[in-house]
């Protein structure tokens, strides 16, 4: 009898998109990574129902049939983590696009199989731990200089504790070379450089603690307006050509995080190949070396497998987490989570289960939350405080902020950088809608702000107000025109317009303007609103509006944040007095004029 196959053989009987059905299952888990048919495609176990699992295959599932060989690995999705992880570009399940190129050129064949990291590159590596030496979860073992920017710790993994019975001298090692020898309670276990983790599951922590520290992003209407910590999660929400990727490339580029983890997820593939061939060649704006130097890249864009683009998120946060345990601080860019959504929602429809909302899983809070609560300042397992700072853009149909993804990320977020057409279609950028958006982190950091300048919430504050009143008051000009209003009200119609147009919008393309340190942002608006106060003051004391505007100081103001650079704090202090001598000036002069006694300006 010639029957080749056997009873129970893992085989495919079902297949619908990336959803494969297979028999022959009773041995799996959940989440267990498997392989499917000659190739070996890449899936991943997400129901088990008797003998039968459904599989999530990370690959084009183009000309596989029923019968198809399934095999199994017996271990979960997990990630490769060890030194040469910072300036590579990974797919969404940790393949090394340019490792792929160098193997097989620039198409991604199905079944495609190169190593996360060079298993033969050398990397120097130093002790920093003795024979004999008690090390503890998460300890540094060791070190290598990953980068010129990035000195990467080698440490116990989470499961081991015990006592060093050998370790190596300074030098030359490969990721998978045995480093050390530690002594647990379940016996010697060998150390290399090269560890594996579920992507998953979180990363474990000794503490959570509460974020003091904002994330400075060098964007004036962030850091001033809207700031979010070090550990904070926010959301860029916005309609189509609103900037929302600009944006994020922006803070990629200018956030005083140590370690950047960009995740493109479901971009079209011109915007992630502009990231792609622009970041290498960026310079980091503190160090002057390339950024990638301390970057990691995750492109997996719209015409990826679907179900590929899902768990991309997950390698990107894993990663951060890595990082975040060495004691960096971590900021994690994801572009776009409405896309992930959408890969959520297809998936969930092709294992046939029931939509909520808009045909979104109902599960879609849920996995939100899982998302952004990995993030967090936190005291890491070796007892250092260290952050993940997560920023995702969310992409509403239409911009319509009600819809589900948008609404359930809100829950999760203590940061709103809402996004205004109108205002990208005036070409005000960053298109942040100063009366839309929202920070919860003001409180947290605001000590640090008084450290560095006692002023900031005061001006914020007091900026804040007059934008509000500037559109109660647009809202009449609207009807009846500026000239029914009476120049106090005018006044703020003016001074709103140079914030808008001298403080908020921030040119990418401008060397002076690109960047804004803390101290030049307060500086900048504190000449603004001692331009309002001392406006206020001239108009009771009856001096014509039209004379206010004259000032000299006026179109230097505007001209400040690109004439100004984060040196020349001097300048603007001068500017200031400039306004402040001015304004006096025009106080003394229209007083002499109508013999009024002049009361001193507001400071």
């Amino acid at each position: 009898m010639n029957n080749t196959s056997k009873v129970n053989e893992p085989i495919a009987t079902r297949i619908s998109g990336p959803i494969v059905t297979a028999s022959g299952m009773h041995a799996t888990q959940m989440y267990e990574v498997v392989q499917v048919g000659s190739l070996g495609l890449v899936g991943e176990v997400v129901r088990l129902i008797g003998d039968y699992a459904t599989i999530q295959v990370y690959e084009d599932t183009a000309m596989l049939k029923p019968g198809a060989p399934i095999f199994c690995t017996g271990a979960p999705l997990s990630v490769w983590l060890g030194p040469g992880l910072v300036g590579n570009i990974y797919d969404g399940i940790q393949r090394p696009l340019p490792g792929i190129e160098a193997h097989s050129g620039a198409w991604i064949k199905r079944g495609e199989k190169v190593d996360p990291l060079d298993t033969e590159k050398h990397w120097t590596f130093e002790p920093l731990v003795k024979k004999g030496e008690t090390v503890t979860t998460g300890q540094a073992i060791g070190k290598v200089k990953e980068t010129p920017l990035v000195n990467h710790i080698i440490m116990a993994p989470p499961d081991i504790n015990g006592t060093v019975l050998s370790i190596v001298d300074k030098g030359d090692y490969r990721i998978i070379d045995p480093i050390a020898e530690i002594e647990t309670e379940s016996g010697r276990r060998e150390i290399t450089m090269l560890q594996r983790w579920p992507v998953r599951v979180p990363r474990p922590i000794a503490e959570r603690l509460r974020i003091t520290e904002p994330l400075i992003t060098g964007q004036r209407i962030i850091d001033t307006f809207f700031p979010i910590g070090k550990g904070g999660a926010a959301a860029i929400p916005g309609g189509f050509g609103t900037g929302k990727t600009i944006t994020q490339h922006q803070l990629a580029k200018w956030s005083d995080a140590e370690i950047i983890v960009f995740i493109g997820c479901g971009e079209r593939g011109n915007e992630m190949t502009d990231v792609l061939r622009e970041f290498p060649e960026l310079k980091d704006p503190r160090s002057g070396r390339p950024l990638m130097e301390r970057t990691i890249l995750i492109a997996n864009t719209s015409n990826m497998p679907v179900a590929a683009r899902e768990v991309s998120i997950y390698t990107g946060i894993t990663l951060a987490e890595y990082y975040r345990d060495m004691g960096f601080s971590v900021a994690v860019f994801a572009d776009s989570t409405s896309r992930w959504a959408e890969a959520l929602r297809e998936l969930a429809a092709r294992l046939e289960e029931m939509p909520a909302e808009e045909g979104f899983p109902a599960s879609l809070p849920t996995r939100l939350a899982q998302f952004y609560e990995r993030g967090g300042a936190v005291t890491t397992l070796a007892g250092n405080r260290a952050s993940v700072s997560i920023v995702g853009a969310v992409s509403p149909p239409g911009g319509d902020f009600s819809e589900p993804v948008t609404q359930h990320t809100r829950r999760f977020i203590r940061c709103f950088w809402a996004l205004d057409t109108e205002l990208a279609n005036a070409r005000h950028y960053p298109s942040i809608h100063w009366l839309h958006s929202y920070s919860e982190y003001v409180e947290d950091v605001g000590p640090w702000w008084k450290k560095e300048t006692p002023d900031w919430i005061e001006l914020r504050t007091e900026a804040l107000t007059l934008l509000q009143r500037e559109e109660r008051l647009q809202q009449i000009v609207k009807l009846v025109g500026p000239d029914v209003l009476p120049d106090s009200q005018r006044l703020i119609l003016f001074v709103a317009e140079i914030i808008k147009d001298g403080f908020l919008a921030q040119s990418a393309f401008e060397e002076n303007d690109m960047y804004c340190t803390p101290e030049r942002q307060v500086m900048l608006l504190r000449t603004m609103m001692i331009l309002y106060r001392r406006g206020k003051d001239l108009i009771e004391l009856g001096v014509p509006l039209a004379q206010i505007r004259n000032l000299a100081c006026v179109p230097r103001i505007l001209r400040a944040k690109a004439e100004f650079g984060n040196d020349e704090l001097d300048k603007l202090k001068e500017l200031e007095q400039n306004v402040m001598g001015e304004t006096e000036t025009l106080a003394k002069e229209y007083a002499k004029e109508a013999s009024l006694i002049c009361k001193p300006l507001s400071t």
